[in-house]
């Protein structure tokens, strides 16, 4: 399995066959030297080299393909070098005393299989050990979040490629993952780990496996899962550490996940600080980005989409949604050099924003991350505006609007029609492109009264992936929505008007329809009077609020709906026998 070459003139080398550089796909050859080491995958591809001077420690120890080298780099990296036999050992150790300075540890793992043990945070790695054996140990550089999940419990989220092809290194080093790129080495993923941390504990406890130093003054203690929480977002550097702070927006409304929080701006990600949460995203995370007026004529959101959704516990959230008051304004300079400014973000930042919040805020959002904002389509802008009949200075009309309001099941939201795609917001956030759209269907549901004022819509998507059903959307925005649909090539089925044709006929066959004039216009004059108490209802039912949850839990638009359609029933039987006494 080695080879050792002892040439005149030539440094000592010794090479290993069927050897795995950082959970690589492909095994390759390592060959260690005196001015250091070197890697190869098998098949062909890029050195991996590791200079003598940059090995600060090395422990040896059992693992998935036998025995593991792991080197702990004077930068706080790691490699690791898997594949080796326990024959190996001797030689090995040898070599790095001999070559590198540096003793090969023998790391004995916890193998009693117990859960609860020692955390201790070290150069480059947090251990949890059990019997002063490490159980598992866990890179600071594949943490990419933390939070508080509870007064004594710590969350621990890992990173993930986008794919499952994203190694970091574009496969040149045989599969091998790069930092930030290992918990997404097989097929299932690691995502979140939790800690349970009772009691209190001092800062100096919290570092016992690093140098603490020893002659420090006594410190106060502090509750014990604080403490590991802001130790891990130090060494894994989420945070302020992360680098300078180009921007901050304070105490914006989160509509999902709910809350208020903090934003930080980054050069490569931006983080979220709430009072439980808090959250770094990177910015090659957002994969759309959306600025959607809100048809109350007060408000704008921001949608935000993100792949790796944000995790909350068993909670995935692949969409963020701000939520801003449109006449706010807020004036900011960013934290950036001129010189950074000219050269990586020349025409796409300004210094000094003075401007509404929404506005700036996406603006730097774009700048920063490069990505194309969406706003609602044009063609539907325009069709809503043809339609408009009613007074356009009231904020509650469905008409002259971008959002319509609806419902999915009985979460309330508003649909927007974007140049590509469906969106639903706020909760449940729903994206569905066009091009994933097989057909539409328009339909009723309920009584001839009830059904005579709202509509259903069906989305069904292609290949069997389902379909997503929009509820209770004003009768009044059938036709823009038909014309936009058409627009976009879209298959649209009306079910509406076939429901019309069986409801003449059947009232043409029915013998009582005929038997007065008079009684026909009376029942329509009772149905008309009933139409116009839903209406009402349904416009206080549409006023605005300053509250910020209202929208979200407001369950009166079903029930008055329902109420009012059996208010209008009972009026028109007690009037008919009034009617036909009259008559007789």
């Amino acid at each position: 399995m080695e080879r050792a070459v002892a040439n005149e003139g030539r440094p000592v080398r010794e090479s290993f066959d069927n050897i795995y550089l950082d959970l690589s796909k492909e095994s390759g050859k390592c060959r260690f030297a005196e001015t250091g080491l070197g890697w190869k995958p098998s098949g062909g591809g890029d050195t991996f080299t590791l200079d003598v001077t940059n090995i600060g420690g090395a422990q040896w120890s059992r693992a998935a393909r036998g025995y593991e080298i792991k080197i702990m780099l004077r930068n706080s990296g790691i490699v690791q070098l898997d594949g080796f036999q326990q024959d190996d050992y001797e030689r090995l150790s040898k070599f790095f005393k001999n070559w590198y300075s540096t003793n090969l540890e023998h790391k004995e793992h916890a193998l009693r299989g117990w859960n609860w043990g020692k955390g201790e945070f070290g150069k480059a790695e947090l251990a949890f050990n059990v019997q002063n054996r490490p159980a598992f140990e866990i890179p600071y550089s594949e943490i990419l979040n933390t939070n508080l999940a509870g007064k004594n419990e710590v969350a621990v989220e890992f990173a993930l490629p986008a794919s499952g092809d994203d190694t970091g290194t574009n496969g040149a080093l045989g599969g091998a993952r790069a930092k930030g790129k290992k918990a997404g080495a097989g097929k299932d993923h690691l995502v979140e780990m939790r800690f349970y941390i009772p009691g209190v504990a001092t800062k100096k406890e919290a570092l016992e496996g690093e140098d603490a130093g020893s002659d420090a003054e006594p410190e106060e203690e502090q509750n014990a899962a604080s403490l590991f929480y802001d130790t891990l977002m130090d060494k894994a550097e989420i945070g302020e550490v992360a680098g300078i702070t180009f921007a901050t927006f304070l105490d914006v409304l989160h509509l999902t996940p709910r809350g208020r929080f903090d934003i930080d701006m980054y050069e490569n990600s931006f983080r979220l600080r709430g009072k439980t949460y808090d959250y770094k995203i990177p910015y090659d995370h957002i994969k759309k980005f959306m600025y959607l007026p809100k048809p109350d004529d007060l408000h704008i959101m921001i949608c935000v989409g993100l792949d790796p959704p944000l995790r909350q516990g068993q909670t995935r959230y692949p969409f963020l949604v701000m939520q801003f008051k449109k006449d706010e304004e807020v004036t900011i300079d960013l934290n950036m050099t001129e010189d950074l400014m000219k050269e990586k973000y020349d025409g796409k930042l300004l210094p000094h924003y003075e401007q509404p919040i929404h506005n700036v805020v996406t603006q730097v959002f774009r700048g920063l991350t490069g990505k194309k904002v969406n706003q609602p389509a044009k063609d539907f802008m325009r069709k809503a505006t043809r339609s408009s009949t009613q007074n356009h200075t009231n904020f509650n009309s469905h008409h002259n609007q971008v959002g319509i309001k609806c419902s999915i099941k009985a979460s309330e939201g508003f649909l927007y029609c974007l140049e590509k795609a469906f969106m639903f917001v706020p909760k449940p956030a729903t994206f569905i492109g066009y091009d994933e759209v097989a057909s539409i269907t328009f339909s009723r549901v309920g009584g001839a009264i009830s059904a005579s004022r709202t509509f259903d819509i069906t989305v069904v998507l292609k290949a069997g992936q389902g379909e997503n059903q929009f509820s209770n959307i004003n009768r009044e925005e059938q036709k823009p929505l038909e014309d936009f649909f058409k627009t976009k090539n879209l298959r649209v089925k009306n079910e509406m008007d076939e429901d019309n044709t069986a409801l003449l006929a059947a009232a043409l066959r029915d013998p009582d329809m005929q038997s007065s004039d008079e009684e026909v216009v009376a029942a329509r004059a009772d149905r008309g009077s009933a139409d116009d108490d839903d209406e009402s209802i349904d416009e206080d039912f549409h006023t605005d609020t300053e509250s910020d949850v209202a929208e979200e839990f407001d369950s009166a638009h079903e029930s008055s709906g329902g109420s009012d359609d059996e208010e209008g029933g009972s009026d028109a039987e007690e009037e008919r026998p009034k009617k036909k006494t009259k008559t007789g």
